[in-house]
């Protein structure tokens, strides 16, 4: 799962001036990463709430249904917004901001559920998790070190990173339809790590990409408060996807008897 309405892109504006002390550039990507960081303490509150509430987890994790749908409604909303927001507001992509923040924090809960013993976990391929609050902790900062470090990248080097996006982009997509896929048969443990492996090494990649883009966009749109606002909204919402699929992944490795 990644974010797939990347309407920022690359300019010319940016070639010209120095970015890296740009006050206006930096003052808009702390807008992202504060973004960012309030929407992982809404979803890490979600999923802590569900998870230790036994009501509130019979609800959203024990229930199938229910658990079914948010794993897989975020991922339709993203697609349907490939056609029908092609010119998003502020208003619209932060209320596509929240939404997906809101029900992947629901999807984050089953973590803290198993923690706390009210479920057990395995992944498809069969293999038993085990995953404790250490665990969750131990995913949570390695996570957040992976992706400051690779934001960090993605915003000083010189190197053009879009053709190795748009490849990580269109990668995720594929990895997303071969899961699809796979939930007509029971994949093998390894075909499940594999797949995990490269969404981990394409949601870092992506990490990079969207911090150059982000600040090269920022150059196309300066002055622009309606285009920079929805800017914000989209890049917070890839970095959001790009954090939790690493977190996940990592959990699940962490977890693994």
């Amino acid at each position: 799962m990644n974010d797939f309405n990347r309407a920022y892109s690359a300019g010319a504006g940016a070639d010209s001036m120095d970015t890296s002390v740009n006050a206006g550039l930096r003052s808009f990507m702390l807008g992202v990463y504060q973004k960012l960081a309030l929407g992982i303490g809404l979803a890490g509150a979600i999923a802590f709430s569900i998870g230790t509430v036994p009501a509130l987890t019979d609800i959203f994790v024990k229930n199938d249904m229910v658990r079914m749908f948010f794993q897989f409604a975020p991922m339709a909303i993203l697609f349907g917004t490939m056609f029908f927001m092609r010119r998003p507001s502020p208003m619209s992509s932060g209320i596509l901001y929240w939404t997906i923040v809101t029900m992947l924090g629901v999807c984050l809960s089953i973590w803290v559920a198993a923690a706390t013993g009210q479920i057990e976990m395995a992944r498809r391929g069969g293999q038993a998790l085990s995953p404790a609050f250490v665990d969750i902790g131990k995913a949570f900062f390695i996570t957040a070190a992976a992706f400051g470090g690779l934001s960090l990248f993605g915003y000083t080097t010189k190197t053009n990173l879009r053709p190795i996006g748009v490849f990580a982009v269109y990668a995720i997509i594929g990895i997303i339809l071969l899961s699809l896929v796979s939930l007509f048969f029971p994949p093998s443990n390894m075909l499940v790590l594999a797949i995990q492996a490269a969404v981990l090494v394409l949601s870092g990649i992506l990490i990079a990409f969207d911090t150059q883009m982000l600040k090269e966009g920022y150059f196309d749109f300066q002055g622009d408060t309606r285009s920079l606002a929805v800017m914000t909204n989209q890049g917070a919402l890839g970095f959001f996807i790009s954090f939790y699929n690493i977190f996940q992944i990592l959990m699940s490795f962490l977890s693994s008897d």
